[in-house]
């Protein structure tokens, strides 16, 4: 009997397997192993987006989710309930980590891995691909001693790696660093980590206020959910620490209005905020298949950027090779809004709509989204139609 049991799990282990190195080998970030009415479909998302990788038959698919759950440490008989686990695994040398979430649909159980590459590293900052005076704004928030930073965008634009860099950048052995983290994605020599933990009482807000009796010089915090989080924060920042942490916005200027609208007072943002990094991901054009064409008058009118119109522009044509996309890879669009005595004094004064900020922050030098990104379309890092996508119409 367990000769007979071994025997059938072995091809759904071998299918587990490719599954899992074909994600790998193809850059995919998660994947998805979805139960439909005739049977499951496995996609991978790359660069962004989701692609169709394989079909299996509506019997084989339970015992993938069961293999996947086994691995995960999860409780494969708990099929009513959403259920996370991890997986730490090896494919082609490379030590990978799978973060695995299961939820119940109406065909069966879904699971998505989130795929996290630990031999990749932590990006050091230089290599984040910023405009010169943004990168110089960034070092120089970095160098203060004490106040907040930011980095905001929506969910999948890169806020986590940009923290990782910065953190990288400031570890020292002279220093107390710890971090707050809902996960913990990698591990970095010399920092504290906490991994926070809702359903024993572990929050971002419980967490800072126990790091404030470490004797901490810089706090990460993963992300200010509410207002309690985001008046501990404030309070670490003006009590002579550095704190760094995400938010969820469209721009570094609405990060203040989010602020307020958490309740925090506008003269703490403006005493305690040191500058907030606003970002976006791109997708990178294809080296291989990349080509550059001039800019129309007619298509700069219409896109409402008439004065790039007779400048060079690249373009992906497709190949084997990005899976006839035109794309490979993705990188950072930033802007750096420094919080100066000009900002301070519109924040105080009430004047803090997202559009007076963000008037005041270019008057004062800021390189924005839009400009990033057409700047490096121009270099041909990538496209003018991706900067479009992301930046101008707000789509991820």
């Amino acid at each position: 009997m367990q000769r007979r049991r071994a025997a059938d799990e072995a091809p759904t282990v071998k299918l587990v397997n490719e599954i899992l190195s074909q994600a790998v080998r193809e850059r995919a970030s998660d994947i998805h192993i979805e139960p439909q009415e005739n049977g499951f479909r496995i996609r991978f998302r790359i660069d962004g987006f989701l692609f169709d990788a394989m079909h299996l038959p509506s019997q084989a698919g339970p015992a993938v989710v069961s293999r996947v759950k086994i691995m995960a440490d999860l409780d494969i008989a708990e099929k009513r309930l959403p259920q996370d686990g991890r997986i730490s695994w090896q494919v082609e040398k490379k030590d990978i980590d799978f973060r695995v979430s299961t939820m119940p649909t109406l065909f069966g159980e879904k699971v998505v891995l989130r795929i996290l590459d630990r031999t990749e590293g932590v990006r050091p900052l230089e290599e984040l691909q910023m405009e010169a005076s943004s990168y110089a704004r960034v070092i120089s928030l970095l160098e203060r001693s004490h106040g907040i930073i930011l980095v905001t965008g929506p969910t999948g634009s890169g806020k986590t790696t940009t923290l990782y860099a910065m953190l990288s950048y400031l570890n020292s052995p002279a220093r107390n660093i710890i971090t707050l983290e809902d996960p913990v994605e990698y591990s970095l020599a010399g920092v504290n980590q906490v991994q926070i933990n809702p359903r024993i009482g572990l929050t971002f807000a419980t967490g800072l206020r126990s790091v404030l009796r470490q004797d901490p010089n810089i706090i990460m915090v993963g992300e200010i959910r509410d207002t309690e989080t985001a008046r501990l924060a404030t309070r670490a920042a003006m009590t002579g620490h550095l704190v760094l942490s995400t938010l969820h916005t469209n721009s570094a200027a609405g990060s203040l209005a989010r602020l307020i609208d958490m309740g925090v007072e506008p003269y703490l943002i403006a005493s305690s905020l040191n500058g907030v990094i606003g970002q976006r991901l791109v997708r990178t054009l294809c080296l291989h298949c990349r080509e550059e064409y001039k800019l129309d008058p007619d298509t700069a009118t219409r896109l409402g950027i008439a004065g790039e119109a007779g400048h060079t522009f690249y373009r992906g044509k497709g190949c084997s090779l990005c899976r006839m996309t035109g794309y490979r890879g993705r990188m950072a669009l930033q802007e750096v809004l420094v919080v100066d005595r000009q900002v301070q004094k519109i924040i105080i004064d009430g004047n803090d709509s997202e559009e007076k900020l963000q008037e005041a922050a270019v008057a004062r030098g800021m390189n924005t989204l839009r400009a990033d990104g057409i700047r490096k379309a121009r270099q041909g890092l990538t496209s003018l139609e991706e900067v479009m996508r992301v930046v101008f119409l707000g789509a991820e």
